[in-house]
């Protein structure tokens, strides 16, 4: 049966997977092969070739990481999960069995086929699939990638938290007030913020962290309490020096982790204990073995400092939203994790006493997905209607908070039948529409409708009153709710140049805001281009980087690529067809049409040329490109911090943000959420730097000013001195107008005139040294060396000058050795 909407939601999760549809107005979790509402996203290739799915997938998945700690070899195993943390990424999961490498998007089409198959009366050829509500632009091209493969021909994306509300929203009888969805699930966290109205429900924010979940958890208790039982017992420290093999045993502890933690949700205690060959052997050949009890309090204290940052994230997105703990009516939880009664205390205690239980945390969001997928229009062929079958056009919105609706009917344009009578009945019989005539133009009917699912059968007849088969022949209202358009995520931006911080900096794009819904579309119109564009000249380029940008309210003029980057969109002397000139006047106006799905105009004003691309936003992130990133990030941040304490400035925020993201960076082989949580941090001390710097740049000038004074009085002269006051005016014009445009003129001025003073005692110094070191030294003419110097010393002692001394000084550092050059800093003095 072809149906009018799409009405199937998946809720594709890190760990656990489901798929519901809709029935008759009601959304049903259809069962897995096991007969269970929810599927492990797991996946794996036995030796013949074949690809198994969900929980025998997860079982092989359990023995194989276990049994990798007998041979210690990487990529051993041919069984998968987790894949979705590296959605948008290039990394690369090795298949023995099939002599392939996976990626994270076919492992998912992977998942997404399983669920699909255990439909058995429909084919579904159209989806709506859940994904988080912090996935970044690139990550939403890739699930619509993984869905592609999957062979959906249609599929629209929905946030998580917007799901898990409708879920709610449909059973709830509260219709009015603010809600907060808390959706803590295997790999990612999303908190959402929504206003209900009448049973209307608007996201209008939202937080979250992509690489925040379960996982964290269960390896937080590997590292905290089962790592350390393991090195009481045996000798593992060689493991734990090596990267690849510390990585294989906390992957193989992890399975007994995550059991654990599930049996501690509902339990005071839980006892691990590894069957005889489970796992390897340790480094003096003793068979590793298991036998622990954890207690809940135990393992509540290694999972609070993970669940504290979720809820830190919900009091940030409440404090922004100006909104107290007594404004908040529900907190809705959704994900496996929020069974623990740990965070649901917390969460009761930090946010608000109104925590709701009552959905089903593991399938609301698919559910959600289904509800949502009821009111967007599926994609039926002429192929999928039988013959003979009278087709109809009926524009309806699946969901309403009204108790009537109005229904425009009418017949296709290429119908080849001119009017038909079209009448609608409830199911429950208590209301009809009686049969009214549609022709090509159209007509409306109004409908009836109770709380609830209202099913109506849509029949059509011809003028004689004999009935004919018609599409569709049913339709289903909800009534009582109705979601908005989901809300952009991010602000979206572009990288234009910035002359005085000599690098690409943010600048955000007016209409494309966090939280604007989707359609949006923004404009920038007072750019300029920075070269010529000649038509057919495929060389002259003119570049667009776009970026995504958490944090929006702080990003404008800080640098680019400490944020995410969505795609680049590059225009060539190919795209136009009269010159463009350079700094010719441009326009840029970006589109987001939905989430993974973005456009760009760029008007050329001078010619009147429009150039439309769409954005390509499935290029992959490089992990390899991720690791040099991090290293580098890394000499950065202690860079800058180190010169932020050298100017009196408190970094011990900022410092002990970077020290957990390097404890990260040691235990995890998640490059790119350590990528991110640096690149947070990173933007922390820019702004930190910059919202501090006249506070800097202040004590600096009169530091140096105190320096130079001091040189003026003990080596001036009057010549010198005109130009001290003349120097001294300025900085007090700059300090009494905190103009840190001119500061750097200035300090310039201070350097050079200070240099110039001190400059005989700089190269006294030189000489100084070179007579104290001389024998160390390798000199490529020792005896033109010691001449040179005892000159020197001999010059020093007789009323030294700049002049007298620099020949000197010049010609011994010309007789040192490569190994010397360099050594000492003479500010270019002796070149």
């Amino acid at each position: 049966m072809a149906r009018v909407k799409i009405d199937y939601g998946i809720d594709l999760g890190t760990t656990n997977s489901a798929i519901c549809r809709m029935e008759k107005g009601e959304p049903t979790i259809i069962k897995t092969d096991v007969l269970k509402d929810t599927m492990p996203s797991c996946i794996s290739v036995n030796k013949k070739g074949s690809i198994g799915a969900g929980d025998s997938a997860y079982n092989t998945m359990k023995q194989d990481k276990r049994r990798a700690t007998k041979s210690w070899k990487e990529g051993a195993s041919n069984t998968y999960i987790e894949f979705k943390r590296t959605m948008g990424t290039d990394t690369k999961y090795p298949c023995s069995n099939l002599n392939k490498d996976f990626t994270s998007e076919e492992l998912s089409a992977e998942v997404l086929k399983t669920l699909k198959s255990f439909v058995q009366d429909e084919e579904i050829n159209s989806v709506v699939i859940t994904v988080p509500a912090k996935f970044t632009v690139n990550q939403n091209s890739a699930t619509l990638t993984a869905a592609k493969l999957a062979g959906f021909r249609k599929c629209e994306l929905l946030q998580e938290p917007i799901a898990a509300s409708m879920a709610y929203g449909i059973s709830s009888e509260e219709k009015d007030g603010i809600w907060m969805v808390f959706d803590f699930g295997g790999g990612t966290f999303d908190a959402a913020l929504l206003r209900v109205e009448d049973g209307i429900m608007q996201v209008f924010d939202t937080e979250g962290d992509n690489y925040l979940g379960g996982k964290n958890l269960d390896y937080a208790i590997v590292d905290k309490l089962i790592i350390p039982h393991i090195k009481e017992n045996f000798s593992i420290e060689g493991y734990l020096e090596d990267d690849k093999k510390k990585e294989i045993l906390r992957d193989a502890l992890k399975t007994y982790a995550e059991d654990a933690k599930n049996e501690l949700s509902f339990k005071d205690h839980s006892d691990i204990i590894s069957n005889i060959g489970d796992l390897g052997e340790d480094e003096d050949g003793e068979e590793l073995e298991l036998d622990l009890t954890l207690t809940q309090e135990q393992v509540f204290d290694v999972m609070r400092p993970l669940f504290q940052k979720a809820v830190d994230i919900c009091k940030d997105l409440l404090k922004r939203n100006n909104l107290t703990k007594d404004k908040l009516n529900k907190l809705i939880l959704v994900g496996g994790p929020t069974h623990s009664p740990l965070i649901r205390q917390m969460l009761k205690e930090q946010i608000t006493p109104n925590v709701d239980t009552s959905i089903d945390p593991m399938t609301a969001v698919a559910t959600g997905a289904a509800l949502y997928a009821s009111t967007i229009d599926n994609v039926v062929s002429d192929t999928e209607i039988k013959k003979d079958t009278v087709k109809l056009e009926l524009t309806y919105e699946a969901t309403s908070v009204e108790t009537i609706e109005f229904i425009p009917v009418k017949l296709p344009n290429d119908s080849s039948i001119n009017e038909v009578f079209v009448e609608l009945v409830r199911a429950d019989g208590g209301w009809s529409s009686g049969k009214i005539k549609i022709d090509k133009k159209g007509n409306v009917i109004e409908t009836n409708l109770m709380t609830g699912p209202n099913s109506f059968t849509v029949n059509a007849y011809d003028e004689q009153g004999n009935k004919l088969p018609c599409f569709p022949s049913e339709i289903t209202i909800t009534q009582g709710t109705k979601v908005g358009a989901a809300p952009l995520s991010y602000n979206i931006g572009i990288e234009v140049w910035n002359e005085e911080k000599e690098r690409g900096v943010i600048r955000s794009i007016k209409g494309l805001e966090k939280n604007k819904l989707y359609p949006a579309h923004g404009k920038i119109e007072d750019l300029r281009t920075t070269q010529q564009l000649r038509p057919n000249v495929k060389d002259d380029k003119l570049l667009v980087r776009v970026y995504q940008i958490d944090k929006p309210e702080e990003a404008d003029g800080k640098t680019a690529y400490l944020y995410e980057y969505v795609a680049d969109v590059l225009i060539t002397g190919e795209d136009i067809e009269q010159l463009v000139p350079e700094n010719s006047s441009v326009n840029l106006e970006l589109y987001a049409d939905a989430p993974g799905k973005m456009r760009l105009e760029v008007s050329f004003i001078a010619s009147d040329q429009i150039i439309e691309k769409t954005l390509d936003t499935n290029k992959e992130q490089s992990i390899e490109d991720a690791e040099k990133q991090i290293r580098q990030y890394f000499r950065d941040a202690n860079n800058n911090i180190r010169k932020l304490a050298r100017n009196g400035i408190n970094i011990d925020e900022v410092q002990a943000e970077l020290d957990k993201v390097k404890e990260e960076n040691e235990n995890s082989s998640e490059k790119k959420a350590v990528l991110q949580h640096l690149k947070e941090v990173l933007r922390k001390i820019e702004t930190l730097d910059s919202g501090t710097e006249w506070q800097r740049v202040e004590k600096e000038i009169k530091e140096e000013m105190a320096r130079l004074e001091m040189a003026q009085e003990k080596f001036g002269d009057d010549q010198t001195n005109e130009q001290f006051e003349e120097l001294r005016s300025q900085a007090n014009k700059i300090l009494a107008n905190k103009d840190l445009k001119l500061s750097k003129d200035v300090l310039k001025g201070i350097e050079n005139l200070y240099l110039h003073l001190t400059m005989v005692y700089q190269i006294m110094g030189i000489i100084q040294h070179y007579d104290d070191v001389f024998d160390m030294i390798e000199w490529k003419d020792e005896n033109r060396a010691r001449q040179l110097i005892n000159k020197g010393l001999a010059e020093m002692n007789n009323q030294p000058t700049t002049e007298s001394l620099l020949p000197i000084a010049r010609g011994i550092m010309k007789l040192l050795p490569p190994s010397e050059q360099g050594k000492i800093d003479t500010g270019g003095l002796l070149k």
